[in-house]
C-alpha cells in the first residue's frame, strides 16, 4: 500500500463521531445537525428536467474535456459574473466532477516530487488540501488566519526558505469556515509572491455565490488578476454548482485559468477517468444559465442569518460573514468539550474548530471555536442555534 496513506488524518465527520460514541443524549429533544455543510434547499425542478432529458447521453463515453455546450456555458458565466473578458472555452476552461475531486487531483499534476515541495493551506481549512498535498509527495505549510487580524491569510510569516520550495497555494475566498473574502490588496502580494517564486495558485471559490450583497458580489480570483492587468499565468480556480444550486449529489464543477496548465491537468485527466457525465452536463448547462434560482438560495440563507446572528453576537461572538453559510463561533470552554457536551445535553450536532484546523506558529486558529452549518430548513437552523445559545450562556 502507499505509505503516504499513513500521513492522512481522519477527516473531521470521523473525529466527531468518535467524539459523540458512547456519550447518550440527555435530552428528550429531537436531534439538528449542524455540523456538515451538505446544502439542503430544494434542487430547482428545471435542474431535475434538464438532467432527466439528458438521459440518452448515458449510451455514448463522455470525453474528458467536456461538452462544447458546457464549455461556453462555464466561460459565458465567468463573464457575465465577474465582468471580464471571455475565458476560452476551448482551453481555459475545463468541466470536472465536483470541486472536491479537481482540488485533490490537481496537486497530483502539479507537484514534482523531486526535492522537498511544500504546498501552502489556509488554516483553518478545507481537509482536502492537506490530504491532496500529502499524497502528493508534498508537505503542508499551514498559514494561519486569526480573528484578531480579521482571519487575513499571514504569508508574510511564511518563511523565505519556504516559499523557496513552494509549488502550490491552496486559498479559498470566500473562506471554510470563516465566510472572508480576499481583498485585492490580499491578491496583489499572493500575486506577488506567486511571481517571485513560481508557484501555482489553485482558487476554491466553491462559496461564491453565497453572500448577502446583490450589489457587491464576492471578488474571484480571476477578476482580481483582471483588474490588477495580469493574464491567468499560474493561476486556476476551482468552482462547483452545488452550494450555488442545491445539486451537491450531481458532483459538477469546473476548473478555469492558465491555459497551459490546464492542458497538463487534462492529461492527467484523461487517465484518472474524470469524465463527467452527459446527462449531468446538460443538467449544468441549464443550471450554469440561470440566476434567478441562484438569487432566491442567497434570500433563504440571509432569512437564516437575520434569525439566528441575534442570538448569537453575545454569548458566542456571532458575526456575518462575507459568504458562505457557516457561523464561526467561539466558545466559552474547549470547542471539543464545548461540542461533547452540547450534543449530550442539548441534541444539537457542530464541528469543532480545531479539527478543520491544525497547530502552526504555536497556535490552532480553530482552538476555542465551532462551525455551524446553516443549511437545515431555517426553523430548524433557528431551534438549534437557539439552544446552543441557551447553553454557552450558562457556561
Amino acid at each position: 500500500m502507499n505509505s503516504e496513506l499513513d500521513l492522512l488524518q481522519p477527516y473531521p465527520f470521523e473525529k466527531l463521531r468518535a467524539l459523540f460514541a458512547g456519550a447518550p443524549v440527555q435530552t428528550s429533544q429531537a436531534p439538528i445537525n449542524l455540523s456538515i455543510g451538505e446544502p439542503k434547499h430544494p434542487t430547482p425542478p428545471f435542474i431535475k428536467k434538464a438532467l432527466a432529458d439528458g438521459l440518452e447521453g448515458l449510451a455514448v463515453y463522455p470525453p474528458t474535456l467536456g461538452s462544447p455546450a458546457l464549455r461556453e456555458s462555464i466561460a459565458g458565466w465567468i463573464e457575465r459574473r465577474y465582468g471580464i473578458g471571455r475565458p476560452d472555452p476551448a482551453t481555459q476552461v475545463l468541466p470536472v466532477n465536483g470541486s472536491r475531486e479537481a482540488l485533490f487531483a490537481f496537486a497530483q499534476a502539479v507537484i514534482d516530487r523531486r526535492g522537498k515541495p511544500w504546498v501552502l493551506c489556509p488554516n483553518p481549512f478545507y481537509q482536502i488540501y492537506e490530504g491532496a498535498a500529502l499524497l502528493s509527495g508534498a508537505r503542508p505549510w499551514f498559514v494561519n488566519a486569526v480573528a484578531e487580524a480579521g482571519y487575513r491569510q499571514d504569508y508574510g510569516a511564511v518563511p523565505e526558505p519556504v516559499l523557496r520550495a513552494t509549488q502550490l497555494a491552496y486559498v479559498c475566498s470566500p473562506g471554510n469556515p470563516t465566510g472572508r473574502v480576499m481583498s485585492i490588496e490580499e491578491w496583489r502580494e499572493l500575486f506577488e509572491l506567486s511571481d517571485r517564486f513560481g508557484f501555482v495558485i489553485a482558487s476554491d471559490e466553491c462559496y461564491s455565490e453565497i453572500h448577502f450583497d446583490e450589489a457587491r458580489p464576492p471578488l474571484g480570483a480571476l477578476a482580481a488578476a483582471s483588474r490588477l492587468g495580469r493574464d491567468y499565468s499560474r493561476l486556476v480556480v476551482f468552482s462547483s454548482l452545488s452550494k450555488r444550486s442545491n445539486v451537491p449529489g450531481m458532483r459538477s464543477g469546473f476548473v478555469a485559468g492558465d491555459a497551459a496548465i490546464l492542458a497538463r491537468f487534462l492529461l492527467y485527466r484523461t487517465y484518472q477517468g474524470g469524465a463527467m457525465s452527459p446527462a449531468v452536463q446538460a443538467a449544468s448547462v441549464a443550471a450554469w444559465d440561470d440566476e434567478a434560482h441562484v438569487v432566491e438560495n442567497r434570500r433563504l440563507y440571509a432569512a437564516k442569518f437575520d434569525s439566528a446572528l441575534p442570538l448569537v453576537r453575545g454569548p458566542l461572538g456571532g458575526y456575518r460573514p462575507d459568504g458562505g453559510f457557516y457561523l464561526w463561533l467561539r466558545t466559552p470552554i474547549p470547542d471539543v468539550e464545548f461540542a461533547r457536551r452540547l450534543h449530550a445535553e442539548c441534541n444539537v450536532d457542530v464541528l469543532p474548530g480545531s479539527f478543520l484546523a491544525r497547530t502552526g506558529e504555536g497556535i490552532n486558529p480553530g482552538a476555542n471555536r465551532i462551525r455551524i452549518a446553516l443549511v437545515a430548513p431555517h426553523d430548524e437552523c433557528v431551534e438549534g442555534v437557539r439552544r446552543m445559545a441557551e447553553f454557552a450562556a450558562k457556561l
